[in-house]
């Protein structure tokens, strides 16, 4: 039997960083002309703040995988847009309808996480924009906000040879983060597990999979939980009860980027003109610290689990065909999705569909991350409980709603409604 998790309350210092003053050069949730990264008074290596008369103060990050590609490149992209270096692509909460909502600006966010690597944030970006992730130039006009960031990760675990039990795992990470948010005067640390996929765990097994110790701690601690990873996270009996008791917003799982987007814009127009889908086959070639993990048969299978969940939510069959993941290391960071779709139409007349989806997961994922990151932080602020089925948009197995990316885009909308109103 897997651990009681025990979940007592943590209070926050409300005190702030007595070296680091507030910044009265940015602005919450406003573009601006590009200018230099680093102007003369700045401070070089410092995470920003926000103006101490704003409403919103500093919000923390603390990702789980704190030192991948999808951290490195959302801890850039932040410092980057926040500075007025690049524009918000992809960063839905940047567009019209979520002004006003109350979200937690770039500016405000402070970043820091688990790892159980030990390659430093600006080494990381650099080996991004070498790889083509992040634009040229990037790594070095970001640097202090990487090096910032990279000094309030810790290490992670279990690792090899570790002999803590699951119950001192979650009370040494529960910590590492009371400290994060204690010693930044931080409002909230909104948790968000951008970790490698994990194997789904044994029905009998008696330790928690390392995703769950995260989101444990983040319960002890009093964070919300973001799990953008297929893992297992809060889906286990006892974490479900402990998180209903701590009363804290929670979203997940496994971020919807590329290949189960399609999916999920591409199934409603079947269903929508009666078209019968025969056959549903997919391919993923991939490289990259994804690659290695999902070359493991396992974690492959709880990846797939979210794909297929789409497909059967949507046109309420099971179709015939199987999703592989292929690791080609020589990809690196980028991947290639090919759909192959059967169906039928008018007087059973047979017709294909094939998709290619090209692109770089991390540069999508990063985006993704940040909205939710401010999302579930204004969704505690405001005081919201549970599963936020809400932010299904950007799930591949949401915690409940609509499977249709339309749909669930009208959803998010009028969750952005409102957490306007509650201001």
């Amino acid at each position: 039997m897997a651990p009681t998790i025990r979940c007592p309350s943590a209070t926050s210092n409300s005190g702030s960083c007595p070296h680091r003053r507030p910044s009265r050069r940015r602005r919450a949730g406003r573009r601006r002309t590009p200018r230099p990264p680093s102007p003369p008074h700045r401070e070089a290596g410092r995470q920003p703040v926000t103006n101490g008369n704003d409403r919103t103060t500093r919000t923390g990050v603390w990702f789980v995988g704190a030192r991948g590609s999808v951290a490195t490149t959302a801890v850039a992209g932040c410092a980057a847009i926040a500075a007025g270096l690049h524009p918000p692509n992809g960063m839905v909460t940047e567009t019209g309808p979520f002004a006003g909502s109350g979200l937690p600006p770039l500016s405000s966010l402070v970043f820091g996480g688990h790892d159980i690597a030990h390659c430093p944030l600006p080494k990381r970006a650099e080996a991004l924009v070498a790889g083509g992730v992040l634009p040229h130039g990037l790594a070095d006009a970001v640097r202090g906000e990487l090096a910032a960031a990279d000094a309030e990760i810790r290490p992670g675990g279990p690792q090899s040879g570790d002999a803590r039990t699951d119950e001192e795992l979650i009370a040494a990470f529960a910590a590492d983060m009371i400290d994060f948010r204690d010693r930044h005067g931080l409002a909230r640390v909104v948790v968000v597990n951008v970790s490698s996929t994990e194997p789904v765990p044994e029905p009998d097994a008696v330790r928690l999979p390392p995703s769950s110790l995260y989101a444990a701690a983040a319960l002890r601690a009093g964070c919300p939980f973001v799990n953008f990873t297929p893992s297992t996270g809060l889906r286990t009996a006892a974490l479900t009860d402990a998180a209903a008791a701590r009363g804290l917003p929670h979203a997940g799982r496994d971020g919807k980027t590329g290949q189960t987007l399609l999916r999920s814009v591409l199934a409603p127009m079947f269903v929508q003109r009666a078209l019968t889908v025969r056959a549903w086959s997919g391919t993923n070639l991939l490289g990259g610290g994804d690659g290695a993990a999902l070359a493991d048969p396992g974690a492959a299978a709880a990846k797939n689990a979210g794909k297929e969940r789409v497909l059967t939510d949507t046109l309420g069959i099971v179709p015939e065909g199987q999703v592989h993941i292929d690791d080609v290391p020589a990809l690196g960071e980028w991947k290639t999705a090919w759909d192959h779709i059967a169906f039928e139409g008018f007087l059973g007349s047979r017709m294909i569909l094939q998709t290619i989806w090209q692109g770089c997961d991390s540069a999508l994922a990063a985006p993704l991350v940040l909205d939710l990151a401010r999302l579930v932080a204004r969704a505690h602020e405001v005081g919201l409980t549970g599963p936020l089925p809400e932010l299904g948009f950007y799930f591949k197995d949401p915690d409940g709603g609509p499977a249709a990316l339309s749909e669930q885009f009208e959803a998010l909308l009028s969750f952005a409604d409102r957490l306007r109103e509650a201001r």
